[in-house]
């Protein structure tokens, strides 16, 4: 018998294809998983969940407290948030981040990571922050690319050799964002520029170019 079941509410980035990690739950489970575009609402929507071993919520960009609400830095329960990492169009990862309030029971954690790993997925663990752990660490890097290649430090294809054969990277920031999207990137740094307030997310230049393209 599964120990969880998915409640699906609009469209999930998480898994918009059949995984295991869905066809693993049953409707009996004794669980929730929230998935899809409105798992906040769905979620909201759902009552008292509290007997539940874990319950998981999909989150965007924003963090779990929209969801759960905050309390002087105590919050936290038996939900957790979570989003399996996904660069623009390109296919999800195998990398599941789990976000965990300051008060979020060990075992909801402990239950919420075995259930991920079991379908196969990996999982990392962290604090409740606007974009996670992925996008905090890459889009500041990715836009620093982008702002070079306007100042002709060097050319697309040079900042590209640079960062493979210098840091070992399997590809260049710019091939990766024109691979996976420079107006996805463009909605992901400006969320995280709104949200955080620091200069290295606002979306730059070309990303703008992009996303004012797509709406033409």
């Amino acid at each position: 018998m599964s120990t969880y079941r998915i409640v699906a509410r609009g469209n999930s980035r998480s898994f918009p294809a059949p995984h295991p990690f869905i066809e693993q739950a049953g409707a009996q489970g004794a669980s929730a998983v929230f998935i899809g575009d409105e798992a906040g609402a769905a979620f909201a929507a759902a009552g008292d969940l509290g007997a539940c071993p874990f319950v998981a919520v999909e989150l965007g960009h924003e963090c779990l407290g929209v969801h759960t609400g905050e309390a002087r830095g105590k919050e936290g329960s038996n939900v957790v948030g979570f989003a399996r990492f996904r660069l623009g169009k390109a296919d999800p990862s195998p990398l599941v981040e789990l976000v965990r309030q300051p008060n979020t029971s060990d075992s909801a954690i402990a239950a919420a990571k075995a259930a991920f790993e079991a379908a196969g997925l990996k999982v990392a663990v962290c604090g409740d922050f606007p974009g996670r752990i992925v996008d905090r660490l890459i889009r500041p890097y990715l836009n620093a690319a982008l702002r070079r290649l306007d100042e002709k430090l060097a050319s697309a294809d040079d900042l590209d050799k640079t960062l493979c054969l210098g840091l070992g990277y399997p590809e260049g920031p710019i091939s990766l964002l024109e691979r996976t999207g420079l107006a996805e990137h463009h909605d992901v740094t400006l969320a995280l520029y709104r949200a955080l307030g620091q200069e290295a997310y606002a979306p730059a230049r070309r990303a703008q170019v992009a996303k004012a393209r797509e709406g033409r």
